[in-house]
């Protein structure tokens, strides 16, 4: 099994202030040698272990879930888009050569980096020179401020990853905040899925994917959010309302669901049939979100236990559309 939703936070990095100049930067207070909080100024953002930085700890957790393989992506928080792109270009070298110290080049681990968004030159640059170093895709978050997936830099940065190659991972992340979602984990239990549906829109309403190269390579996170509940939704508006809501796109939404991929944590069998009926048995590949609390552990259980699944299905969910995706980050 091929997991491509993973995340990494290093141990230590250095103090980033000094590092990339500005102020209010994470930073990692750490408890023992197994446990740690990520800071941001004297708040607790998230309270990590040591499965986040020791390979030893992931390729046991790995090895328990059956998992061969892992796409190893950063953790969002620190993207560092709201930073001047000089800052946020000093921050993405710094992360990007800790994650493959992590990696140290074991192939059971497949390093994707983080690029400065705000700067499309700036991303390129660094998609290319971590490209060259040992990185074999990237991770973008699914906004950057007020921009979404069709802005005009945002699309130059995906239609270079075509170019080179690169499979491009998109997470969720800054999703709004407020007193109905700073209660119960709101913020990640819808804004997340609220924010990966209305950029899989933008991708789709806003034109990209008819204006980028069908070499391009791209997966979302989570399921795709509440995309794939709502397409009928959307495919009807398209229709009915061509007005407002066809954009810059040419077909209706549906048309376009075998040109990227989502994962498969969604952890309920009903979501995962709705999941590869809707997106279909080649676009979905496994993810857990390994190793946070909300990921699936073990890892692709859904995938591995779904009743509806033919074992062709399954092979393909579990193993051969992270191979496509991949595209050659990973021997067959």
């Amino acid at each position: 099994m091929i997991d491509v939703h993973t995340h990494v936070v290093p141990k230590g990095w250095p103090d980033l202030a000094v590092a990339c100049g500005g102020s209010g930067w994470p930073w990692l207070e750490v408890e023992t040698e197994r446990e740690a909080v990520i800071m941001i100024r004297d708040s607790e953002f998230r309270r990590i272990d040591s499965s986040c930085w020791d390979p030893a700890v992931r390729f046991a957790d790995m090895a328990a879930d059956g998992v061969a393989r892992q796409v190893v992506s950063p953790t969002p928080v620190f993207f560092g888009y709201d930073r001047t792109p000089d800052q946020a270009v000093k921050l993405a070298r710094i992360f990007n050569d800790l994650t493959l110290e992590i990696t140290a080049g074991d192939p059971r681990l497949i390093p994707f980096c983080q690029v400065p968004l705000q700067d499309p030159a700036a991303a390129c640059a660094e998609l290319d020179r971590c490209l060259a170093a040992g990185h074999a895709g990237v991770e973008i978050g699914n906004h950057v401020g007020d921009r979404d997936l069709d802005d005009a830099g945002i699309v130059e940065f995906l239609q270079h990853c075509a170019e080179v190659g690169a499979p491009v991972f998109v997470h969720p992340w800054d999703m709004p905040d407020g007193p109905r979602l700073d209660r119960w984990m709101a913020r990640w239990l819808t804004g997340m899925p609220a924010e990966t549906h209305l950029s899989a829109l933008a991708l789709v309403l806003g034109g990209v994917l008819d204006r980028v190269p069908e070499s391009l390579r791209l997966c979302f996170a989570h399921g795709g959010g509440s995309f794939p509940f709502w397409l009928g939704r959307a495919d009807n508006a398209w229709e009915k309302r061509g007005d407002l809501v066809r954009g810059r796109s040419t077909r209706p939404p549906s048309e376009y669901v075998d040109r990227f991929y989502v994962d498969s944590v969604v952890f309920s069998e009903p979501a995962l049939r709705l999941l590869v009926d809707t997106m279909g048995e080649d676009r979905v590949v496994v993810g857990s979100d390994y190793p946070y609390p909300l990921g699936e552990r073990p890892a692709g259980n859904v995938v591995r236990t779904a009743s509806f699944l033919t074992e062709t299905q399954r092979t393909k969910l579990l193993t051969a559309n992270a191979e496509r995706f991949l595209s050659g980050a990973v021997a067959a």
